[in-house]
């Protein structure tokens, strides 16, 4: 029995130079007890390093269990020594073990892994910095306590260096220590003495989680889940968590009872402007063009006026012989009541100059008028319309048509050919081929300027891109074509 003793606090490198000796030496996974360093080796003495032969053959594993390995070796587990040399073994005979799922040792490392990972996530959002006396660098410096299940320090040790960079700190826990001085990240593994430390921003956590805290979603399994009472004894807003859970279900009714939110005083001010326009303008303008999109300013048919700043109508001139449309506005149109104004708009600008095509000659609109979007922080992000949202706006398209009687449209994406058809196809099968519909008319289909903007690779951008240009392009010559 050959008995390795290993520091065993999640070091891999450790680990793996005394694994890669015992296989070389084509030792029998059941003929080695692994030993922390702490442990006594008994009556046999103390534990053997292994030393790779000189001729020892080329080990080579799977990227999988070189990255489940380095998590595991960090759980503290006693096992995960034998656990691990007996997969480096099977491996050099089975090459795909690692896919097998039912396979006991696979699972039980699946298992190692993450619990580790999960408790490195925890370390991450459970650490609570407080402030000690500036350094003699002239640096402020903090200190925390954290207390991990898992050898992890070192592990997750680089994500506060990275985070915290601008200050010197040190996080103390059972497991070891990590410290940072703006320059070197330095690790101790042993274990530190609790940290007794607190500090105004102790106060600020729990005005920040009082204020946070949702009585009305409040799933008391599912936050202990999150955040296992084990972490709280070191969370400096743990203490109001009893108190708040009491005082859940009053909240919920006084919240049900109070007042309506008040619109913010931006949409307000905004729809006051809106009334008083329309106020000045009840009597129906003797311009057709301004009457439509007094008209679709004015539109109540979908809930989508609702959230929106205001309907953006078409614009250009109302004997446009070519009529393009888009998806619906986009954030800097809704804000600005003018269609593709905003970063796709200067796509389709471009376009639009490689093709000799003057904007202030095309009529320019969207199937859908309104600006449909979800909050995210104070960002209004697009979201796509619905089929029902594009059936309610195809009355104002209609409007249009009679209006400017275009003789080629130009369906910019899948929902303006959509709104124009009532179809839904795939775009290849549509796009840069004339479709002849009523009256004479054509319609010709391509891709949103939008679209190009969201392709992340730019070669691929570069192509759909100069592709737009060239169906652009082939719009002036169906154009020509019909004036011929």
């Amino acid at each position: 029995m050959r008995r390795i003793q290993i520091e065993g606090q999640g070091d891999f490198d450790e680990w793996r130079n005394a694994a890669r000796a015992l296989l070389a030496q084509g030792v029998w996974p059941d003929d080695v007890a692994w030993l922390s360093a702490w442990e006594d080796p008994g009556l046999f003495g103390e534990g053997e390093v292994p030393v790779m032969p000189e001729d020892g053959a080329r080990i080579t594993v799977p990227r999988s269990f070189a990255e489940a390995a380095e998590a595991a070796i960090c759980h503290s587990d006693e096992n995960r020594f034998p656990l691990l040399y007996r997969l480096l073994w099977r491996l050099q005979s089975s090459r795909g073990l690692m896919q097998d799922r039912a396979d006991r040792d696979v699972a039980e490392l699946s298992r190692f892994v993450k619990s580790v990972r999960r408790d490195s996530h925890k370390m991450k959002a459970f650490v609570r910095f407080k402030e000690l006396d500036t350094g003699m660098n002239g640096r402020r410096r903090f200190a925390a306590w954290f207390e991990p299940d898992h050898f992890i320090v070192a592990r997750t040790a680089p994500f506060f260096a990275r985070r915290f960079a601008d200050m010197d700190w040190l996080i103390a826990t059972p497991k070891g220590t990590a410290s940072w001085d703006g320059q070197n990240l330095a690790i101790d593994p042993t274990p530190a003495s609790k940290l007794r430390h607190t500090d105004e921003a102790d106060e600020l956590w729990r005005i920040y989680f009082s204020n946070i805290f949702n009585p009305a979603r409040l799933k008391v399994k599912a936050m202990q889940a999150e955040m296992p009472k084990k972490y709280w004894k070191n969370l400096p807003e743990a203490q109001l968590i009893p108190q708040l859970i009491a005082g859940a279900e009053e909240r919920v009714r006084a919240m049900a009872a109070a007042q309506p939110t008040l619109p913010p005083v931006f949409h307000e001010r905004l729809q006051a402007e809106w009334e008083e326009e329309k106020s000045r303008t009840l009597v129906t303008p003797a311009d057709a063009g301004a009457a439509l999109a007094q008209e679709i300013s004015a539109c109540r048919r979908c809930p989508l006026h609702g959230p929106a700043t205001q309907a953006v109508c078409g614009e250009g001139p109302l004997d446009a012989e070519i009529m393009l449309i888009g998806e619906q506005p986009g954030d800097r149109e809704d804000l600005a009541g003018r269609p593709f104004i905003g970063p796709a708009g200067q796509v389709l600008d471009e376009g639009l100059s490689q093709a000799g095509l003057a904007r202030d000659r095309l009529y320019l609109t969207n199937a859908v008028k309104h600006f449909k979007y979800e909050p995210r922080g104070k960002r209004r992000l697009h979201k796509r319309p619905d089929a029902g949202e594009v059936r309610h706006c195809r009355w104002w398209l209609e409007k249009e048509f009679e209006l400017i009687r275009p003789k080629i449209v130009v369906a910019l994406g899948g929902t303006a050919y959509q709104a124009l058809t009532g179809e839904t196809k795939p775009m290849e099968e549509i796009r840069s081929m004339p479709i002849p519909v009523d009256e004479g008319r054509m319609l010709f289909v391509t891709v949103h300027p939008a679209y190009i903007l969201r392709i992340p690779e730019p070669d691929k951008q570069a192509r759909e891109r100069q592709r737009f240009h060239e169906d652009l392009q082939a719009v002036v010559r169906l154009h020509a074509a019909q004036a011929a």
